[in-house]
């Protein structure tokens, strides 16, 4: 048993824990939670928790059903919210097949085997991200949402709902160890941004799915309702997550290159051209559902079309100001991923896409210093900026001609997404639409 293994077992013991909640995601990034009593920990380490794999959205197939849920140790954290007394922690797994292999279909095996690419050519994947979600008064079946104010963008409501829940939220964050960087008002009513402090992927993408999870219990308690959903108001601006992404040699930011263009290094030059060349074809990952589609087609900031520029909030790609003096600040931030996404694979397929535009030598096309939503549609064309799918249907075409997503995944998560978003495609399709109803039956 190594030292944070036996760390576990000793704090669970002093601090009275009485479940232990194992953590992991199915493909979708869905939340799965299993609980076990202190006495089957040590076990839990060494042999793992065995649970049936194809009851798990694209986990296992029926006939090879039997996996293996393994703790890793240095994952665990109390739950605030289960109190101080005979309280709960968690830990996030990673999953194996019975022979101990890990499992291919584990969104968080598949980022630790992009992770372990990038290592091996001396890199390190750093993410920051800025995670906006709404705050609705309790859903009534059949009947909108209606979010918890009216406010703004950086708006201050005096004993506002938003401020006592951001308040509480960030205190909850804090006591698991999940820096919090800046929380504010977004734009829409009922709207709220809280950033990360950006940390190495892997860990980043267990903190999106503990903040997930602290945002609606801090919702619950305070009788509201938490939403991430990408675009939950007709008229009000989607929720993105916009992600810092940055990549270190050791101690060394490999994407500064001092007195070069807002301080890129030919690194980072080519990594942002391998995200711009492949955006098409991870949006289905970093975009998974039909409403997803509405926020990034909806204006409000969202990015359309594949471009680039410094400090231009309205390209797919921005550069951020550099901080003179802190070259470890030089990155780049993609603002093409929602909230609901699945942060395994969306962190996944961008550092892949950024590692192929270094591998092959992408060169960097110009910069754009528009408005891209006030070019038309000619101007957009001539200047060479694509737009990203439009629905979820041509993000699905997109992805399926993917060598690069398929490498990425692998096979069994490859297939099993494409397979799940046609048939939600397929589900949207045969909807009839409140909109479709009021606009044509009075009339045909």
């Amino acid at each position: 048993m190594d030292k944070q293994q036996e760390f576990v077992l000793r704090t669970v013991e002093e601090r009275d824990i009485r479940f232990v909640r194992l953590w992991f995601t199915d493909v979708l990034g869905v939340l799965k939670s299993v609980a076990i009593a202190p006495a089957e920990l040590e076990n839990a380490f060494s042999e793992g928790i065995g649970f049936d794999g194809s009851a798990v959205e694209g986990l296992a197939r029926v006939y090879e059903a039997d996996m293996i849920a393994r703790p890793d140790p240095s994952t665990f954290q109390v739950l605030p919210w289960r109190g101080e007394r005979q309280g709960a922690a968690r830990m996030f797994c990673d999953i194996q097949t019975p022979d101990g292999a890990a499992a291919l279909s584990d969104p968080r095996n598949v980022l630790t085997r992009t992770l372990d690419k990038a290592s091996e050519k001396g890199f390190t994947f750093y993410t920051h991200p800025e995670i906006e979600f709404y705050l609705f008064e309790s859903l009534v079946p059949g009947q909108p949402p209606v979010p918890v104010d009216q406010a703004g963008y950086f708006d201050n409501v005096p004993r506002g709902a938003a401020h006592s829940f951001r308040r509480d939220a960030i205190t909850m964050l804090e006591s698991m160890g999940i820096s919090v960087e800046f929380s504010h008002h977004e734009i829409g009513p009922g709207q709220n941004e809280i950033d990360l402090r950006y940390a190495d992927a892997l860990t980043m993408a267990d903190n999106i799915m503990t903040f997930r999870s602290v945002i609606k219990e801090v919702a619950l308690q305070q009788g509201v309702y938490a939403s991430f959903m990408p675009k939950p108001l007709a008229d009000a601006p989607g929720s993105g997550m916009h992600t810092h992404l940055s990549l270190f040699e050791g101690d060394r930011n490999a994407f500064y290159e001092a007195g070069s263009e807002y301080d890129l290094s030919p690194v980072a030059k080519q990594f942002v051209a391998g995200l711009l060349k492949h955006a098409p074809e991870i949006t289905l990952i970093t975009n998974q559902h039909v409403n997803s589609y509405k926020r990034l087609w909806g204006g409000s900031e969202a990015p359309s079309y594949v471009c680039w520029g410094s400090n231009n909030r309205s390209a797919l790609v921005r550069i951020p100001v550099h901080k003179p003096g802190k070259s470890q600040s030089t990155r780049i931030e993609y603002r093409g991923l929602d909230s609901a996404t699945n942060p395994y694979l969306a962190f996944s397929v961008l550092l892949a896409a950024g590692l192929k535009g270094i591998e092959e030598g992408y060169e960097l096309p110009a910069g754009v210093e528009d408005d891209v939503w006030e070019l038309s549609d000619k101007e957009r064309k001539a200047m060479g900026y694509e737009p990203l799918p439009q629905s979820l249907n041509d993000a699905i075409g997109a992805m399926e001609r993917s060598e690069l997503v398929a490498e990425t995944l692998g096979e069994r998560v490859f297939d099993f997404v494409l397979r799940n978003k046609r048939a939600e495609w397929q589900a949207y399709r045969e909807q009839v639409t409140p909109f479709e109803l009021e606009t044509n039956l009075p009339v045909l």
